[in-house]
């Protein structure tokens, strides 16, 4: 029976063979990796991984769509977690000693930002990450300083993974189509990674992107006084995109 993609999931299902084929070559998965899909849907990418692994993990919330996986695939070839990506552990799926996980997906748009983050937490158990999502966001993900696009998202990302846009997927790829063109992102946890409290770095890049039309001196005023910034290499009256993620890194780490 035909699967009818519901909306409050955020189901777009990737149709295009030419479009998977690509996304498959840019993941180049190999036997005995230990690879995590979220968001498997109809699983067109799965099926084309399993080509090349023995055995991956899948994370779905639809349970019309877990109930179809596990019975198209056997255990031992599938495993199935049945719950929300948002909530879900990722280091609750074992690997191989001296290995890391490779987590692939086409993310839902709507909680996008928000898994990006929760899969932050993992990154020191991660190999890397490929994800389809909306090109908007993916441009924002891998902005520069000085851009429209730079974002609190770009800063607490950037400081983590070192991240890639591969290429571009319009909306014709997909069934039903989304309003957006889409993009292919690769994340690779960095191993420059600045030393900063990452909880202490996301309050002041929230506050400093709270009031992006202002300079950064009003946005973080209660917080850090001229002088601070000034100690941290900022310009006072820059604002808060022209920040770079090394000048944030400073001011986070003052004491």
């Amino acid at each position: 029976m035909k699967h009818v993609a519901r909306k409050r999931f955020g189901q777009n299902f990737l149709t295009d063979d030419h479009v998977l084929n690509n996304i498959i070559d840019s993941i180049e998965p190999r036997r005995g990796e230990t690879m995590v899909e979220i968001g498997p849907g109809l699983a067109a990418m799965t099926a084309l991984l399993l080509k090349s692994l023995d055995h991956m993990h899948v994370v779905e919330l639809d349970r019309d769509l877990v109930a179809r996986l596990e019975k198209a695939y056997p255990r031992e070839r599938l495993t199935v977690h049945s719950g929300d990506a948002l909530k879900f552990d990722f280091g609750s799926i074992p690997v191989a000693e001296g290995q890391k996980l490779r987590v692939v997906g086409n993310l839902p748009y709507n909680i996008s930002s928000p898994l990006l983050f929760h899969l932050a937490e993992f990154a020191h158990l991660v190999e890397d990450q490929h994800f389809m999502l909306q090109k908007e966001v993916v441009e924002r993900m891998v902005a520069e300083p000085g851009t429209k696009a730079y974002s609190r998202l770009s800063v607490m990302l950037q400081w983590r993974y070192d991240m890639a846009m591969l290429f571009i997927v319009p909306p014709t790829a997909f069934d039903p189509p989304p309003q957006v063109d889409s993009a292919i992102v690769r994340m690779v946890p960095t191993k420059r990674k600045l030393p900063c409290d990452g909880k202490r770095l996301e309050a002041v890049v929230a506050k400093a992107f709270s009031q992006r039309r202002k300079v950064i001196r009003n946005c973080v005023a209660g917080m850090f006084t001229e002088a601070q910034l000034l100690e941290a290499g900022i310009d006072p009256g820059l604002r808060p995109e022209a920040v770079t993620l090394e000048q944030y890194v400073a001011l986070a780490n003052l004491p």
